[in-house]
């Protein structure tokens, strides 16, 4: 009953529907064109053609201005907090991002691919690859003012990119631009909601705002850089450069075009791989809430093992396996491996670090440490990929994560050692 009566409350909850609606809506106008951007990329009869050294380079430019983009954007919603103008900015990006893919961006890479590469970095990092962290960040402190679990909320961007990623295989098949004609539709509607959905408790909470804002503030880069110096940051930092970082290298700059390849005409694959990725996103969703049950049953510290388990069997496993079938099965492991390497990677910090310091502590250990790792990881192992090809490729860099994961199994503190913030809650 009390279940049922808490329910009732949050689908009330008017910032709830309109925080769960703008992540909807902006993950559904990122995930249609986002989750076949490497096949776009790679493609030579549905996209440009480009090799694996110039798709590393475009991900390290991606990567690089979206690093920069986090600090600036950071500061600049710090003064914001909870007011929606940068959020609205972001949305005017994802409206015009049809016409940039179709007429500019194009275009650039095929004709002058570096101002093609810099100017796509710029627009996709500004509309979308930090525009997420910001969101995020927005809704997390929604949630903080107006009593609903962020959690839940964040389960409809999930369910938004799942969703689109069902449409995005049959909409790239047919005709590449209908995925980034769809990005700027859901874009027209999330700035429409951003703009004109305003819940009168938004418009009434000035008081909470400003108490919430004085203990909330994005940390500094002066205030980063001070962290540095912690010897046990930088454990954690080393293992998800060597982890992470290559993890999403292959996910994202190299899976696609490599399973849709299995098939026996490409567009067949490329098909099934919007319907793979859905259901994959589907029980990835899932799994956001079985994990912290799971993290309690058997610990923060190996919960992180397994997931780094995961990891090296998914890329290996794809290194031995030409069968479309295994390796669609072999996909199916991410909606474990994610939820189980972040969640846990989070908690550690929460666990053996203050609290006060946790958050800035997983932006430099976590997000800033992965992104500096594609920066400079990307083209290497893109060029790489086309000397030995994809599968020797992924043997790589399964050896790598199995040697980071050893690293880690040593060095990482137990959950008992050194709690210096929230101990684990004993199930």
């Amino acid at each position: 009953m009390n279940h049922n009566q808490k329910g009732t409350r949050t689908f009330k909850n008017a910032s709830y529907l309109q925080s769960s609606t703008s992540m909807l809506l902006f993950f559904a106008s990122w995930g249609i064109w986002w989750s076949f951007y490497q096949l776009w990329l790679t493609s030579d009869t549905n996209g440009l053609g480009l090799s694996g050294s110039q798709v590393g380079t475009i991900f390290s430019a991606n990567s690089l201005i979206s690093l920069i983009l986090m600090f600036v954007y950071g500061t600049i919603q710090d003064k914001l907090f909870i007011k929606r103008h940068l959020l609205i900015f972001n949305a005017v990006i994802s409206t015009l991002i049809g016409p940039f893919f179709i007429w500019v961006y194009a275009p650039l890479l095929v004709n002058h691919f570096a101002i093609g590469m810099w100017v796509g970095a710029i627009v996709l990092s500004t509309g979308f690859l930090s525009a997420v962290g910001i969101l995020e960040a927005v809704t997390e402190r929604f949630s903080r003012v107006f009593s609903f679990e962020y959690g839940q909320a964040r389960a409809w961007g999930s369910f938004g990119y799942a969703i689109v990623a069902l449409l995005a295989g049959v909409l790239f098949v047919i005709n590449p631009h209908l995925n980034f004609w769809f990005g700027s539709l859901f874009g027209v509607l999330l700035l429409l909601v951003l703009i004109f959905w305003v819940p009168k408790e938004e418009r009434d909470a000035n008081h909470a705002v400003k108490t919430l804002a004085r203990e909330d503030s994005v940390p500094k880069l002066s205030d980063m850089l001070r962290l540095l110096k912690m010897s046990e940051l930088w454990q954690v930092i080393i293992f998800i450069m060597f982890t992470w970082t290559f993890y999403n290298i292959f996910d994202s700059q190299m899976f696609p075009d490599f399973y849709t390849k299995l098939f026996s005409s490409v567009a067949v694959g490329q098909q099934t791989y919007g319907t793979l990725n859905s259901i994959q996103v589907f029980f990835e969703a899932l799994m956001l809430g079985i994990v912290p049950i799971v993290m309690q049953k058997v610990g923060v510290k190996r919960t992180l093992m397994i997931g780094v388990a995961i990891m090296f069997l998914r890329i290996g496993l794809c290194g031995f396996n030409a069968n479309p079938y295994a390796v669609s099965a072999i996909k199916m492991l991410h909606s474990l491996e994610v939820p189980m390497f972040t969640l846990s990677i989070f908690r550690y910090f929460t666990l053996h670090f203050n609290t006060k310091l946790s958050a800035s502590l997983y932006m430099i250990g976590f997000q800033i440490a992965a992104q500096i790792g594609q920066v400079i990881l990307s083209t290497p192992l893109g060029i790489l990929r086309d000397r030995v090809g994809y599968q020797n490729t992924f043997h790589v860099i399964s050896v790598i994560v199995l040697i980071a994961g050893i690293y880690a199994f040593f060095i990482l503190k137990k959950d008992t050692q050194h709690v210096d913030g929230t101990p684990l809650a004993k199930s």
